[in-house]
């Protein structure tokens, strides 16, 4: 076991105290010290640098059956995370190695080595490991190419464009060959951003206007792909406009996460009758095959600068759970990073 002599006695790491109804408040939550994890056998002890936070974090709060098992109270909250190795009891791991895991919420993780994938700094900036070329960037491609069956000369439709699998869906549209990209975001100066940054072909502020009435004025002939992260009225406004054979991928539905009714649904499924649509929701879990080919496609883009990624970097642990109430209100541009 290799060792450094410098470690705390204790790390301080977010627990949730209360699941929360509606929109999850401060006093639902606290950060906590609890002593310095021991990484066993087969472990690695990581110091955190950088946090991942995400919208699907707001589900694993609640008690409710999903695909991944609920947070448990009055422990460790989990997410992405990428850190430095202090401890190694693991075999072909060292101190000194940056590692890609899931012991989030937290200063330090003890992790198992088999749970830890090591990533390069000289690569690539660490902080995109939880993002552009991570989950996030996996989770755009997966959705376009797989789930959504995209093919060059499509009208792509995204909705939160602006954001962090919304900036990629675009882009990685666009790069592939689509004959439109169009993108909702909610505030103009985003819209700005996908217009001016992101190279979409047209983009629109949903609180300007009902989406159905903006995206029928900037898509006249109809849209071939829509990939939801909002749900409620773009996907009805997305059903509204689809061409024949349409696909729509559903992502996300950050539009509902925080109701404490069920969401109305779509009004005109009916549509998916004549247009022959197709509906399909995913996990960026089922599709970690195309990690490999991911990568290799997508990194040089993003070396190059033709792939470009936006961040909102918030800085100390102690102000997590404000960057991940920042993302449910939608006040990040791109991936929404917590620096330790």
């Amino acid at each position: 076991m290799s060792d450094t002599p410098t470690l705390p006695a204790v790390s301080r790491e977010w627990h949730l105290l209360s699941r929360p109804v509606g929109w999850p408040k401060p006093e639902d939550f606290a950060l906590v010290e609890a002593p310095l994890p021991q990484p066993g056998e087969g472990q690695v002890l990581v110091r955190n640098e950088y946090l991942s936070v995400d919208p699907y974090m707001r589900g694993r709060m609640s008690s409710a059956r999903s695909y991944v098992a609920p947070y448990e109270l009055n422990k460790a909250m989990q997410g992405g995370a990428v850190g430095r190795v202090v401890v190694s009891d693991a075999e072909g791991v060292a101190v000194g190695d940056h590692v890609l895991h899931f012991g989030g919420w937290r200063e330090y993780a003890a992790v198992d080595a088999g749970h830890a994938v090591k990533v390069d700094p000289e690569a690539a900036p660490l902080s995109t490991y939880l993002g552009v070329l991570g989950m996030t960037g996996l989770t755009a491609y997966a959705g376009l190419l797989r789930t959504a069956s995209f093919k060059e000369g499509d009208v792509v439709f995204v909705s939160g464009a602006a954001g962090a699998v919304g900036s990629q869906v675009g882009q990685l549209a666009r790069l592939k060959g689509a004959s439109r990209v169009i993108g909702s975001a909610g505030s103009d100066e985003k819209v700005k951003l996908l217009l001016e940054e992101y190279g979409f072909d047209a983009a629109f502020n949903y609180k300007s206007g009902p989406v159905s009435e903006q995206l029928r004025a900037v898509a006249p002939d109809g849209i071939d792909v829509y990939f939801d992260n909002v749900g409620g009225d773009h996907l009805e406004a997305a059903i509204g406009s689809l061409n024949q054979g349409g696909r729509i991928a559903i992502c996300g539905m950050i539009s509902v996460y925080n109701n404490t009714e069920p969401a109305p649904g779509p009004r005109n499924l009916a549509r998916l009758i004549q247009t022959r649509g197709r509906i399909e929701g995913f996990l960026v879990g089922d599709h970690y095959d195309l990690q490999p080919q991911f990568v290799r496609e997508v990194g040089p883009w993003v070396r190059s600068g033709e792939l470009k990624y936006r961040e909102t970097v918030v800085e100390g642990v102690e102000n997590t759970l404000e960057a991940f109430l920042g993302v449910l209100r939608g006040d990040n541009t791109g991936k929404m990073i917590v620096k330790l």
